[in-house]
């Protein structure tokens, strides 16, 4: 099992943490089974700011995936259908056991040198 950390925008690494956006979206998923993510809220934040356990990863259209995370997504139906235009498929890793952490750390804390475009493996 593999851990990810994952580059994402400060606004929605904020309502991840807070409990209001419980899928996190994306166009691919890992090649490697992942278990957990690792939140880096890039530019401006620039910090690791918290974690959480990946309970599934749903796999699906994007109406079909829509239609399963709408009312947990932390986005609106037309910033989703918008990154998703022009792809057949549509990932959502669903969080659970969210952690804050109460002192953000830096990327070099995980012998990271730069933010990564998307993701990295953490293992």
């Amino acid at each position: 099992m593999s851990t990810v950390l994952l580059s994402i925008k400060p606004q929605y690494a904020k309502v991840i943490l807070e409990g209001k956006k419980k899928y996190e979206f994306r166009k691919s998923k890992p090649k490697k089974e992942v278990k957990r993510i690792i939140f880096y809220a890039s530019s401006p934040q620039k910090e690791v700011v918290g974690e959480a356990e990946i309970e599934e990863i749903l796999e699906g259209s994007p109406k079909e995936i829509w239609q399963i995370a709408k009312t947990a997504a932390g986005i609106t139906k037309k910033f989703f259908f918008t990154y998703y235009r022009g792809k057949d498929t549509a990932f959502a890793y669903k969080l659970k056991n969210i952690k804050v952490y109460d002192t953000p750390k830096q990327l070099s804390d995980y012998g990271i040198k730069q933010a990564p475009q998307s993701y990295v493996y953490i293992d």
